[in-house]
């Protein structure tokens, strides 16, 4: 079992948009940088920064072919992740009914919600 340190460390070695898809395609098998960088529309040593970091927390490995590094995935957590991460859910979760602890209380129906400003 990970302890809460490692659980940490893996979230936040994962959480990048390009991380999230290279995660998404190494789901489908062994890749090499070059198919990362066709379709994440980045650099090769961008991509390469990407794939080390993901590599030095244990999440994916590779291997040599030749002139080409093919990557997998080693954490058997990720695919669990990524599946949990790619569900669409229909509505949010019921509100409750009252305080758990009094008994007391009503939840009013609307939650209210901070209004998302555009930074211009």
């Amino acid at each position: 079992m990970r302890s809460i340190g490692k659980k940490i460390e893996l979230l936040r070695s994962i959480a990048h948009p390009a991380r999230i898809k290279i995660l998404d395609e190494l789901a489908k098998g062994v890749k090499c940088v070059s198919d990362f960088e066709e379709f994440l529309e980045i650099s090769q040593p961008n991509v390469s920064q990407h794939l080390s970091l993901l590599r030095r927390h244990g999440v994916i490995d590779f291997y040599v072919d030749g002139r080409l590094k093919c990557y997998f995935l080693v954490d058997p957590m990720i695919p669990e992740l990524l599946s949990v991460l790619n569900t669409d859910h229909a509505s949010e979760l019921p509100a409750p009914a009252c305080c758990p602890v009094t008994r007391k209380g009503k939840y009013p129906g609307e939650r209210k919600r901070k209004q998302k400003t555009s930074v211009e």
